[in-house]
């Protein structure tokens, strides 16, 4: 299973500024799946939440995970520039099974005026 949500959005815990973040999730369920409109209504209930991106995105795969138990979950989050500096944040849980095809995220690295 793979989820993109490329409009996520959290208020900075210091400024109370939005921030903004292409989120991607991967997982290898084992038992359960997770509805789309579940995890749609469960990211947008970030918008009203202050917080720092490397915490939220921590915290999405944490909560992923203690739901739906999966055998491997990847979620990455690419922070869009604030301050002059984009964020990248990853975390994984579980161990990938030999027989699954891991896909790059698909997301290119922040090259700001031409630079990658």
């Amino acid at each position: 299973m793979r989820f993109s949500g490329p409009e996520f959005t959290v208020l900075c815990a210091v400024t109370g500024q939005p921030d903004f973040a292409h989120i991607v999730i991967g997982y290898v369920p084992k038992a359960w799946l997770i509805e789309s409109k579940s995890l749609k209504f469960y990211l947008a209930s970030f918008r009203n939440h202050n917080g720092f991106p490397e915490d939220c995105t921590v915290d999405i795969g944490k909560r992923i995970a203690a739901v739906l138990e999966p055998a491997y979950l990847r979620i990455g989050g690419y922070w869009h520039p604030r301050g002059g500096m984009p964020i990248d944040v990853f975390r994984t849980t579980g161990t990938l099974p030999t027989n699954v095809w891991l896909p790059n995220q698909g997301i290119a690295t922040y090259g700001a005026r031409g630079y990658r």
